[in-house]
């Protein structure tokens, strides 16, 4: 790809890249086929100032990639949703689903506020995933998606999340809590990320729990092994139905520093 000097850069106009910041500094050329190749590449390596910058860049990047008729735009543009830094794991993996309880009542809350908390909540999530060895699989609204090789890993990250969100400065004083929910499974991958039953189980072990419980599956907590990590211990809260699913054991994470006290399941016990 030819190099692009700082004279012909300067005399682009700001419809030629991908990226502007709020300091007017201009990332990711997408004005010729080659540039946009170049920024597709590139585009998981770039920080960009938070969730909204990185979702319009994105949408102009891809919208370059059909204008030139780059292919696999579909590839692409999954890899690009998941804001990966690396191919997504195959085979047996720990999947790790999040979502932000009561989203609608802090959406009223916060109004205008409410993106911005949103993006300090993902870079949270996306950070303590990344330290333990995870890979972001998807962010979308207020759910978050992550997979992990190892399931003390997946853990571990997760209890990292809830202290985080408990001790963040949140707008307006709010409580900020997630539900986090574990699983063990064979997934297939796809261009658009995972499918499969693994990934409806996780769902549902996610959405049994309360902000700021972190819920494994039955594959999770076997999968855990031995000695568990230091503080660490299983709670075991029975067999409970998962809609569209079969009868399943759930477990809770229990460590000293976090909250062990919730109201029941969101299932029917079994």
């Amino acid at each position: 790809m030819p190099s692009l000097r700082a004279r012909e850069r300067t005399k682009l106009p700001d419809r030629a890249f991908a990226s502007i910041d709020s300091k007017g500094r201009r990332r990711l050329p997408i004005h010729d086929a080659a540039h946009v190749r170049n920024a597709l590449a590139r585009f998981n390596q770039v920080t960009f100032e938070d969730e909204a910058a990185r979702d319009q860049a994105r949408t102009r990047l891809l919208r370059a990639a059909k204008r030139h008729g780059i292919v696999p735009v579909g590839f692409i543009a999954g890899q690009l949703r998941r804001g990966g830094r690396g191919p997504l794991p195959t085979g047996v993996v720990t999947l790790l689903l999040a979502d932000i309880e009561g989203s609608t009542a802090l959406l009223r809350a916060l109004d205008d506020e409410y993106p911005t908390m949103l993006g300090d909540v993902r870079q949270i999530l996306r950070t303590a995933a990344r330290r333990l060895g995870g890979h972001e699989v998807d962010a979308h609204g207020d759910e978050f998606f992550a997979v992990f090789r190892h399931t003390p890993d997946a853990v571990l990250a997760g209890l990292a999340m809830h202290r985080h969100l408990r001790d963040g400065q949140w707008p307006q004083g709010v409580s900020v809590r997630m539900r986090i929910g574990i699983h063990v499974g064979r997934p297939t991958l796809t261009e658009h990320g995972y499918v499969g039953l693994a990934v409806h189980a996780a769902a549902r072990v996610m959405a049994a729990g309360h902000g700021g419980q972190l819920l494994l599956s039955e594959a999770a907590a076997r999968a855990l092994g031995g000695p568990l990590p230091v503080g660490l211990t299983l709670r075991d809260l029975g067999v409970h139905h998962l809609r569209g699913l079969a009868a399943e054991p759930l477990f809770q994470a229990i460590v000293p520093d976090l909250p062990a006290t919730f109201p029941p399941l969101r299932t029917a016990p079994g």
